[in-house]
């Protein structure tokens, strides 16, 4: 895809081969950034945190990168999005846009994405924890159907219902 300021990347399903990417696109986050992403501030992304989050288990789990479209030693990551299927048959997301790519409507494309993959699974819902703060994040579970529901002070749990609850 070409972003309007003519900077081209790639939409694909992550890979263990993005791990070093992972790490290096890390630096370019913002302390702001990290914090939504991951809940708490993260100073370092460690070699084994980036093989684990560039490891999924395809059957219970689903990611995409936002990656420049240069050679794997040389691209930078600009976004991740994830879904992981729960013990409930619903799938928990989380999601992030750096800031060098945002406003181009890339968190909406890559939420939708998710979306659509746990419908195709046949899921209860998708959720996510989302720190009160985060309103660009809010706005967009807002306009996308999602549910809100306040945790506490700090977090909002969002959730979008893909099917109807059964009844027993």
């Amino acid at each position: 895809m070409q972003l309007e300021n003519g900077r081209k990347l790639l939409l694909r399903p992550i890979e263990p081969r993005d791990a070093d990417a992972l790490r290096r696109s890390f630096g370019h986050l913002t302390a702001e950034e990290i914090r939504f992403r991951f809940l708490y501030p993260l100073t370092e992304l460690t070699t084994e945190h980036a093989a684990a989050l560039s490891a999924v288990d395809r059957q219970h789990g689903f990611a995409l990168v936002l990656v420049e479209a240069l050679p794997p030693d040389l691209a930078l990551i600009g976004g991740v999005a994830r879904a992981v299927i729960d013990a409930r048959g619903s799938a928990e997301f989380a999601i992030i846009v750096g800031k060098e790519i945002s406003g181009f409507g890339l968190g909406r494309h890559i939420l939708t994405r998710l979306i659509e993959w746990c419908r195709k699974k046949g899921l209860a819902s998708i959720y996510g924890d989302v720190m009160i703060e985060n309103e660009r994040m809010l706005r967009l579970a807002r306009s996308l159907g999602f549910g809100l529901r306040f945790e506490n002070a700090s977090m909002v749990r969002i959730e979008l219902v893909l099917r109807p609850a059964r009844r027993s």
